[in-house]
């Protein structure tokens, strides 16, 4: 297999002519950054990285203006070929976020990503991943918002007017080096998934952040609107990303036991157990926005209760059983992530927990096999079952409580990711919502 280093790039970028390369990284967000450089910049900024505005990745709370290189990692170098057809030879390539002395910024997502993945890798493990994006296509961005079709879950009928749209983009992913294992409409009118096909984290975290960006392209081209909102409408399903995760040691499944009831070894249920445990803290982090919230409630598909399962699609974690005993298929799915997550700090704060897990060797808790939203309060209590945070604010207050999640994400981005959240926070509860003139301004 061809090295992917600096001299590829530039071989790369000469045979495909290209004019632009767009340097990309996230903020604390998971918002998409980037800036241009040309073709003649590009061997400078492989050796010595471009420098940018360092204000930019803190998301909302900016405070002041700071030096900081985006340095591009050479295997990240991709044709952008929705964007060539039109500027001639465009790439993108992701890049880490340095301080002008070359050490790693500790705010750069990726690098918590990075840094966290080391841990895995000193313990002998791969960490991989393989998320399911949900999305919606609206007519436009008009509020209220108008979907396409009046399809359901797998339909193939008339009613699915978007699967044209979704090949353009599983085939625009593809062209990007991107592998999806399938796509299908979703449960919701004009609801549709992508799932992209597992590898590790830090690869995944990049294809994340390129696929959500494709899905939205794909639609504007058309003259629609796709969002990831987790919830655009009021009364059906909203969006998730369901994360399937699985640590490997070479080429053997370290979740894998053939002799086990469930098929799951020691260092899976520990993972798990880390999982149930930490969930609260790191809520924060997979459900960041005040609207994620309003996905997150009984009846919608969505996960409230800290519990796991082999097959009920009801439970916050699942291991699902396609393929029983089969030791490449064994893997732990988390169902409450929401699509508009930063990936780097998902993947980051999932792994982290599992590992804690498994370190100190956390008791392994057995699967819920009732219907966990049928049971009565007092049952759940009985059995341990928490809940899920109800609302931005109390995710904020549980995360920020967490030692263990600031040593995780590292002081500064766990303080400037609360401080974020606590503005948002604040603007929403000023707010006097249609809700609330519907109800109480005819009779008060």
């Amino acid at each position: 297999m061809e090295a992917k280093d600096k001299k590829w790039v530039l071989d790369e970028a000469r045979k495909h002519r290209v004019n632009f390369v767009r340097l990309w990284f996230t903020d604390i967000l998971g918002f998409l950054k980037s800036f241009a450089i040309t073709l003649e910049e590009l061997e400078t900024a492989l050796e010595d990285g471009a420098g940018f505005d360092g204000s930019s990745i803190e998301g909302f709370a900016r405070i002041e203006e700071s030096d900081m290189v985006a340095m591009p990692e050479p295997s990240t170098f991709c044709i952008i070929p929705q964007e060539t057809e039109k500027f001639g030879g465009v790439a993108r390539i992701f890049c880490d976020v340095l301080q002008t002395d070359g050490t790693h910024y500790e705010e750069d997502p990726r690098y918590v990503l990075k840094r966290t993945l080391k841990r895995a890798a000193d313990l002998g493990y791969t960490f991989n991943v393989g998320p399911e994006l949900e999305y919606f296509y609206f007519k436009s961005s008009q509020i209220p918002p108008q979907g396409l079709d009046e399809g359901g879950y797998f339909d193939l009928v008339p009613q699915d007017l978007a699967s044209d749209f979704r090949k353009e983009t599983v085939f625009a992913l593809k062209k990007m080096g991107i592998e999806v294992e399938c796509s299908h409409h979703e449960v919701a009118p004009s609801q549709h998934e992508i799932d992209l096909r597992f590898t590790d984290a830090l690869t995944m975290a990049d294809h994340t952040m390129t696929s959500r960006l494709v899905v939205k392209e794909v639609a504007l081209k058309n003259n629609i609107y796709a969002t990831f909102m987790p919830k655009p409408v009021y009364g059906i399903c909203g969006n998730g990303m369901h994360i399937h995760q699985s640590l490997f040691k070479g080429n053997v499944n370290a979740f894998f036991d053939p002799d086990d009831e469930y098929h799951l070894s020691e260092i899976a249920k520990r993972y798990i157990a880390g999982l149930l445990r930490h969930i609260r803290e790191f809520t924060l982090v997979l459900n960041q926005w005040v609207n994620s919230y309003k996905r997150l409630v009984p009846g919608f598909e969505a996960p409230v209760y800290v519990s796991w399962a082999l097959r009920n699609r009801s439970d916050l974690v699942r291991v699902p059983t396609y393929k029983p005993g089969k030791e490449k298929a064994t893997r732990v799915e988390l169902r409450s992530p929401d699509p508009t997550c930063n990936p780097y700090l998902a993947y980051a704060v999932m792994l982290a927990a599992g590992l804690e897990g498994i370190e100190k060797k956390y008791d392994f808790v057995p699967p819920v096999k009732e219907n966990v939203y049928e049971m009565s309060d007092k049952q759940r209590e009985k059995m341990g079952i928490g809940s899920l945070p109800e609302n931005l604010w109390e995710a904020i207050k549980i995360a920020e409580r967490s030692e263990w999640l600031k040593k995780t994400l590292g002081k500064h981005l766990f303080y400037k990711l609360i401080e974020n959240k606590k503005m948002e926070w604040e603007r929403y509860r000023s707010q006097v919502t249609s809700y609330e003139l519907e109800e109480y301004l005819p009779r008060l």
